[in-house]
C-alpha cells in the first residue's frame, strides 16, 4: 500500500542498544494524522524501564567519556552514512507518523543527519586552554568533561532533527543519553535507534524510551542522582514545569521553547521577496514550527500590496496526505490541534479581523486545516499573544520603524524574528533592537547546523547546533599547577 511503513521499523524499546518489549508489556497506537488511522502500536516505556536504561547509561558513562574522540567522531560519521543510506524510510515515516509533506520530510532527513556529520566533526575538536596567572606562580589549566548521562525530550514537530540535534553533541562529548521521544510520533526516533546501534554506539550509551505516559516515566529520572542533565524542546509551560522539577538536584538544563516570532515588512522592503519569505517563514512544517513567523507587521503603504499577494499564494496551495503527490501542506498533527488553531483563528474575527482565504475545518477524516490570511488583525486577539503552530498569517500594520520595533518586542517570548527591509542602516538598527535569540534578514528560513539554535525571554536558554552545541554537555574543570 502506498501509505504502509517501510519494512523494518522498530516498535520495540531501545534499551542501552537492544529492542526490549516494555517491562509492562503495554503499548499505545500511532496514528496517521492525515487519514485517522493507526499506523502501528509501540512499546510503552514504564518507570522500571527508564530506570534499568539509567542503569545502563550510569555502567556506560566512564568507558563512553573515555573513549577517543575520534573513535566518537567515526561512530557518529557512520551513523550519518547509514541515515544517509536510508533516507527514503527515514522521509516515509516522519510523513506518515507526523504528517508534513514527503517533500519537507526529506529536506529534515537531510538536515538532521547534518548534524550528526557536524558533531562528528566536533568530537575532536574539544579543547582547553592553559594559561599564567596575572601575578604568577603556577599555571591554569582549563580541560572539558562531558556531564555526564543525559535525558532528551523531544518533540514531534521535527521527530529526526530535533533527536539528532541533541543526540549528536552529546555522543560526542562523551555523554550517554536517553531519548523520550514525542508520543506522537515515536517511529523515526527508534529508527534512529536502529542506525546508530548499526553505526557503532556501544551497548548501554543510548536507550530510546517512547511512552504513553511522560510524567511517569521522566518524574523518577529527574530525582536521581545519577542523571546529570536534561535537554528539552517543547512549550514553554512544559518547559516551566521541568526546570522547577530540576531545582532541587541543580539539573544542568537545555530549554528551547515555544516562539511568538514577528515577520516586519518595511515601506523600502521588495515586497515580491518579501511575499517568499512569508511563506517560507510560515508554511514550513505546515506552520507547526517554533521558529514560524506567527505575526505579520507590515508598513501601511505597502500593507495592501503584501497582504493581496500573500493571500494569492495562501490560496494556490493544496492540502492532502503527505505521501501523494500535488500535496503543498499536510494536515495538523492531530484532530485537537486543528480545533486550537481554529480557535485562534474565530477569536479573531469574532473581535474584528478579516479573513482572506481558509479559516475552515474541512469536512472529512484526518487533521486538516487550510492555509489562512487575516489582515486588520486587533492588537487583542490572541493570535498575537499565543503561538498559532499552524498555517495561519495574521497581518496587522504599522506606522513607524520605531512602532514596528515595539510591537515586535511585545511579547515574552524571543526566538525568532525576521525583517525585509533594502536600507543597510535601517537593517542595522533593527537587527540590534530586535529581542530575539535568531534574527532573518530578507529571508524566511534560518535554521543551519553551523548556526546556534536558541531564543531568549521565555524562549529558553541554552544553544543547539554549531560550534556552541557541544558546550550544552561539557562540564568546566580548573586546574591549578
Amino acid at each position: 500500500m502506498a501509505h504502509e511503513l517501510p519494512s523494518g521499523v522498530p516498535t520495540q524499546l531501545w534499551l542501552g542498544g537492544t529492542l526490549t518489549d516494555s517491562f509492562t508489556g503495554r503499548t499505545f497506537p500511532v496514528n496517521d494524522p492525515a487519514t485517522g488511522c493507526t499506523i502501528a502500536e509501540v512499546a510503552s516505556a514504564s518507570v522500571d524501564d527508564g530506570l534499568h536504561a539509567l542503569d545502563l547509561a550510569t555502567g556506560a558513562q566512564s568507558d563512553w567519556a573515555a573513549t577517543p574522540p575520534q573513535e566518537r567522531a567515526e561512530i557518529l560519521r557512520n551513523a550519518f552514512d547509514l541515515l544517509d543510506s536510508r533516507a527514503e524510510d527515514f522521509a516515509r515515516v516522519i510523513t506518515l507518523e507526523m504528517g508534513k509533506t514527503l517533500t519537507e520530510a526529506r529536506s529534515e532527513v537531510r538536515y538532521g543527519a547534518d548534524f550528526l556529520r557536524w558533531f562528528a566533526e566536533e568530537a575532536v575538536r574539544i579543547g582547553g586552554r592553559t594559561s599564567t596567572p596575572p601575578r604568577g606562580g603556577g599555571h591554569i589549566l582549563v580541560t572539558k568533561e562531558a556531564v555526564g548521562p543525559v535525558l532528551a525530550i523531544t518533540p514531534w514537530n521535527f521527530p529526526l532533527a530535533m533527536a539528532t540535534r541533541k543526540i549528536g553533541p552529546a555522543l560526542a562529548a562523551g555523554c550517554t543519553i536517553l531519548v523520550k521521544p514525542a508520543s506522537e510520533t515515536p517511529l523515526t526516533m527508534l529508527l534512529l535507534g536502529q542506525v546508530l546501534t548499526d553505526a557503532g554506539v556501544p551497548h548501554g550509551v543510548l536507550s530510546i524510551l517512547p511512552t504513553a505516559s511522560a510524567r511517569e516515566l521522566t518524574g523518577p529520572l529527574m530525582s536521581d542522582p545519577r542523571l546529570r542533565k536534561i535537554t528539552f524542546t517543547g512549550s514553554t509551560d512544559v518547559g516551566k514545569t521541568l526546570v522547577r522539577q530540576s531545582a532541587d538536584r541543580l539539573l544542568r538544563m537545555s530549554m528551547e521553547l515555544g516562539g511568538n516570532a514577528p515577520f516586519l515588512v518595511f515601506d523600502d522592503a521588495d515586497i515580491d521577496a518579501a511575499v517568499d519569505g512569508a511563506v517560507a517563514a510560515k508554511l514550513r512544517n505546515g506552520g507547526e514550527a517554533c521558529t514560524a513567523a506567527n505575526r505579520f507587521h507590515v508598513a501601511n503603504s505597502v500593507v495592501a500590496e503584501f497582504t493581496d499577494k500573500l493571500t494569492s499564494r495562501f490560496g494556490a496551495l493544496t492540502t492532502g496526505h503527505g505521501l501523494d503527490d500535488g500535496t503543498d501542506v499536510g494536515p495538523l498533527i492531530t484532530v485537537a490541534q486543528r480545533a486550537s488553531v481554529d480557535e485562534l483563528v474565530q477569536d479573531a474575527v469574532t473581535r474584528g479581523a478579516r479573513l482572506r482565504t481558509g479559516g475552515r475545518i474541512p469536512e472529512g477524516p484526518g487533521s486538516f486545516y487550510p492555509p489562512t490570511v487575516l489582515d486588520h488583525v486587533p492588537k487583542d486577539a490572541r493570535l498575537l499573544r499565543e503561538e498559532i503552530f499552524g498555517p495561519v498569517a495574521a497581518i496587522t500594520a504599522f506606522d513607524t520603524e520605531a512602532e514596528a520595533i515595539h510591537t515586535a518586542n511585545d511579547t515574552e517570548f524571543g526566538l525568532a524574528a525576521y525583517f525585509y527591509t533594502r536600507d543597510l542602516a535601517r537593517a542595522t538598527r533593527v537587527v540590534n533592537a530586535l529581542k530575539a535569540g535568531m534574527v532573518g534578514v530578507n529571508r524566511g528560513v534560518i535554521s543551519d547546523v553551523a548556526a546556534p539554535f536558541g531564543g531568549v525571554k521565555e524562549s529558553g536558554f541554552g544553544r543547539e547546533g554549531s560550534i556552541e552545541g557541544i558546550e550544552e554537555y561539557l562540564d568546566t574543570k580548573y586546574i591549578a599547577l
